[in-house]
């Protein structure tokens, strides 16, 4: 038998701590606008890494933060992006783990994507503000 040598690749990750801090900036930036939201990370295999809802925040935000980020990370892309008909078929298609309701965005440093921010509980205005000002909290790459 022969065996042959598999080729690896080598994956950015984005650790816990790092994750909470991105939690920790929205929380913060969502207060200082006056919008209590849920906040989760989600790595680009849709994986939660953290999460936390601000007093006050809707109970439906939870999910919904959730299923922003799950999107965001998956795709590489901020949460908005489907036509009509790919928005409403993915989510039935995906078991609802995925949305295309604006404020999830996507996690970069150096280019390589590690993983995901989901904001809920404000506007969709509010809600993209908060993750953009995380993002710059965080010292991630800024979106595109």
């Amino acid at each position: 038998m022969n065996i042959q040598t598999l080729p690896t690749r080598t994956v950015e990750v984005l650790t816990a701590r790092s994750a909470l801090n991105a939690v920790q900036a929205a929380l913060a930036a969502g207060a200082d606008m006056g919008v209590p939201v849920s906040v989760a990370v989600c790595d680009p295999s849709m994986g939660l890494i953290a999460f936390a809802k601000a007093d006050g925040a809707t109970p439906h935000s939870v999910d919904t933060s959730r299923r922003k980020a799950q999107t965001a990370a998956s795709t590489g892309k901020p949460t908005g992006w489907m036509q009509n008909e790919l928005a409403i078929t993915l989510p039935l298609a995906s078991d609802n783990k995925l949305t295309n309701v604006p404020g999830g965005i996507p996690i970069r440093y150096n280019g390589a994507l590690v993983g995901a921010l989901g904001i809920a509980g404000g506007t969709i205005a509010q809600d993209r503000t908060i993750a953009e000002a995380a993002l710059t909290l965080i010292h991630a790459d800024p979106m595109l």
